[in-house]
């Protein structure tokens, strides 16, 4: 279980160069950068330990699994980020991208399951023949593919620089189609003119919607803003497992953060900030400390109400998150691919692109989607280290489920109901594609009782201080310059107050691209703000 606790409650000294509100990752890149650079840092976090939503806990009682509880996957992570700070964190790659179930149950056509092995075209091209009776969409697969890995390469490597303007993005791009496809256009009519099959439509779409109540022709772009985030990671889009969990890497950052000189002072909740425009005093319970830069790893609504302003609209989340340790892993209806394939890479259930639609329509009029979407994988079929050797030995597994279209507006009369309602509509489609129900495979903890936890919207904020559950803070932002930024993307209104958390411009995910840029205005200085 991740622990940075800290020996003290109380910081010790009454002024520092930087005070940092919130221990989670984006928090401890900060802390670690501007330590390195010899400045006087303070980190406040308000729960017992570090890390914010990105931790592994040990999550069902006497059993020794280390699951990544809120945030389990590793794409917008810099390498410059590690190596800068001298991280002891690896990842491993999946080899398996995805699996995705089709025609049981009720459906006319017979069952099967499109399989994408990101090491073997010829095996991919083969699944998209069955599903679909030729090559045709397999190539455009191909094309769409290679349009949004030119532009993963051109982009994530400005996530760390300066902001560019929009017209300097475009340059940056350097390719038109790709330019009107992901930022001018709603994502749907891409993804309909290039796709003809309402499965691998639905595959696609799915990027869009991750922690983003929307749908595939919002004119808003909000879809668009939130795939260009989910195909950019590491210059590549990969999604990969972090070795040892999630609460890793913030161990390795709070260790790199302290061996630094940063000051860490866990079980303090920050209640206010004040400045003067020039330097800064923040409040915690028992009391109060100056700053020059205050850098806040939380979201922008909290912000507001720390600084005494009226909040922005409160954001609104809308996933349901499930944690569950397997005896074993299920076996499929589909008898042609190992589960150990199909659950390594991301299963997608009830994803095709009318299922999505669907639910979207049935969530944003407040009801439980009939056929709730979400999407699976096995961090311990990559990464088996998470488990303690007896439990390896015994063939268990964890499994972490991730539901769509469940809007946080959806639990506020009965909380616990829905969320029990909801929980078992979606392991209801699971259930459909496997051959064994999934409730005979889970684990017992110490108690005898099944190992599954749910979290909703509500349980995110309720834990873990995300305003609505949402997990970006608020909606994704495009990664350029606009009239209302700063130069970094993270400045606020006050010069002496930073945002460093996923509300930030080139926020989101766990990638400490926020907390690298905060402690970027700090040291290398912005209009109008004190520099280095």
């Amino acid at each position: 279980m991740s622990s940075h606790t800290a020996a003290s409650r109380v910081p010790k000294r009454s002024s520092y160069d930087a005070v940092i509100v919130g221990g989670g990752h984006n928090g401890l890149v900060a802390a670690a950068y501007l330590a390195r650079a010899g400045r006087g840092v303070l980190l406040l976090e308000r729960l017992p330990a570090t890390g914010g939503a990105a931790v592994s806990t040990q999550a069902f009682t006497g059993v020794d699994a280390r699951l990544s509880r809120y945030s389990y996957l590793v794409s917008l992570l810099p390498r410059k980020i590690t190596d800068d700070l001298g991280l002891r964190f690896a990842v491993r790659r999946r080899r398996i991208s995805s699996y995705t179930p089709y025609s049981w149950g009720s459906r006319s056509k017979a069952g099967g399951g499109l399989l994408v092995d990101s090491q073997d075209a010829s095996r991919t091209r083969e699944g998209f023949v069955r599903r679909t009776g030729s090559e045709r969409e397999f190539e455009a697969w191909q094309r769409f593919y290679a349009m949004t890995g030119r532009v993963a390469e051109r982009v994530f490597p400005t996530l760390t620089g300066p902001l560019p303007t929009r017209a300097e993005l475009e340059r940056i791009v350097d390719d038109p189609a790709a330019w009107e496809a992901l930022f001018e256009r709603p994502l749907g009519e891409c993804v309909e003119a290039a796709f003809e099959d309402d499965l691998v439509r639905g595959i696609v779409l799915t990027d869009a919607l991750i922690g983003t109540f929307t749908h595939a022709h919002d004119e808003t772009l909000r879809q668009n803003r939130c795939f260009l985030y989910h195909v950019i990671g590491g210059g590549t889009g990969d999604w990969d497992v972090p070795v040892g969990g999630m609460g890793a890497l913030t161990d390795a950052l709070a260790g790199a953060a302290r061996a630094a000189g940063a000051e860490i002072v866990t079980g303090c909740e920050v209640t206010g900030i004040a400045t003067d425009g020039g330097r800064a005093e923040v409040s915690f319970e028992g009391g109060r400390v100056g700053a020059g830069h205050v850098l806040v790893n939380a979201a922008p609504h909290t912000l507001a109400g720390l600084l005494g302003e009226p909040a922005p609209t409160r954001p609104e989340g809308a996933q349901l998150k499930v944690n569950m340790l397997l005896r074993r892993l299920p076996r499929l209806r589909d008898t042609s691919v190992d589960p150990r394939e199909a659950f390594a890479g991301t299963f997608h259930i009830a994803e095709s692109y009318d299922e999505l639609a669907t639910a979207y329509e049935q969530a944003a009029a407040a009801r439980i989607p009939a056929a709730p979407p979400s999407e699976i994988y096995c961090h311990s079929l990559s990464d088996p280290s998470i488990l303690s050797p007896a439990l390896a030995a015994q063939g268990a597994h964890t499994l972490t489920l991730f539901g769509l279209h469940a809007p946080a507006r959806l639990f506020t009369a009965n909380p616990s109901g829905t969320k029990e309602a909801l929980l078992k509509a979606t392991l209801a489609q699971l259930d459909a594609v496997l051959a064994e129900p999934l409730a005979d495979c889970l684990a017992l903890d110490a108690d005898g009782r099944p190992c599954i936890e749910a979290k909703s919207p509500l349980d995110l904020e309720h834990e873990v201080g995300l305003p609505g559950g949402h997990i970006f803070h608020r909606d994704l932002s495009w990664p350029h310059a606009s009239p209302e930024t700063g130069p970094w993307g993270v400045e606020t209104a006050d010069p002496a107050v930073l945002l460093c958390g996923a509300g930030a411009v080139r926020g989101g995910g766990v990638s400490g691209i926020p907390g690298h840029n905060a402690a970027m205005a700090v040291l290398h200085g912005t209009p109008g703000t004190p520099g280095a």
